[in-house]
């Protein structure tokens, strides 16, 4: 599992897919249109990576939303759960401090086999990084890393002042070399619910999305821009049903 902050710096994405797998496969794509709940996400999803563990299913991406809730990952803090009674609290296998999902965030599940494509975690975060980067670019963002900081940020200035809002989280764990959990990136969710955590343990930091940011993205142009990046990044995907 990754709880540790991995910026190696944002990779080459001008040339091939940096991480595609050397078979050329094409990784599964879904969507779910209604919210899922998280229990139920989570185990579709650790069985789908045992399934591709074994060789009996393909690599898949899934994206979807949830109802609010937190969750607490590996490395969470009690401390950092300011009101533990706003919304129901899930533990989280993947790395990483407390994090908010609900609607208006995309969250993308992302299974895929780095031993079919490249055994390096560090190498596998910064493609991560790499593809938010990528799809905030389709909308003239420029989205950064940070040392000691996974995730993607936005710098915010004005006369004489700046700062960084968060507007993508990354948390993954591995299994025999099969990632899950994934990425979630902030479209249009209501930003006072992070209030109620110290999202990923960082203070002095804010939270944006791309609506906050003055673009009136939708959930579909945000997923045609995360698609069109992943086969930049990843290489090629194919259109399946969600698993659940």
């Amino acid at each position: 599992m990754l709880d540790q902050p991995l910026n190696p710096g944002p990779p080459d994405i001008d040339a091939a897919p940096i991480f595609a797998r050397a078979d050329g496969l094409a990784a599964g794509w879904a969507v779910s249109r209604a919210p899922v709940a998280y229990p139920d996400a989570v185990a579709a999803m650790e069985a789908r990576a045992e399934a591709i563990a074994k060789g009996d299913a393909g690599e898949l991406v899934w994206l979807l939303e949830h109802p609010p809730l937190y969750t607490a990952g590996v490395s969470a803090k009690a401390a950092d759960l300011i009101m533990p009674d706003r919304f129901p609290v899930f533990e989280s296998g993947r790395g990483g401090q407390y994090t908010y999902h609900g609607p208006g965030q995309r969250v993308a599940y992302v299974m895929l086999d780095l031993g079919r494509r490249t055994k390096d975690v560090r190498a596998f975060v910064a493609a991560l990084e790499a593809w938010v980067i990528e799809a905030l670019a389709a909308f003239n963002l420029e989205g950064q890393i940070r040392e000691g900081r996974v995730g993607v940020w936005v710098e915010r200035k004005g006369p004489g002042w700046s700062r960084e809002d968060k507007i993508a989280a990354i948390g993954v764990k591995l299994r025999r070399w099969v990632s899950f959990h994934g990425v979630s990136l902030n479209v249009e969710p209501d930003l006072s619910h992070f209030g109620g955590i110290v999202p990923c343990g960082i203070t002095g930091h804010g939270v944006t999305s791309l609506v906050d940011q003055g673009l009136p993205v939708t959930m579909d142009e945000a997923d045609a821009a995360l698609k069109a990046a992943f086969e930049r990044v990843f290489g090629p995907v194919a259109d399946v049903g969600p698993p659940l």
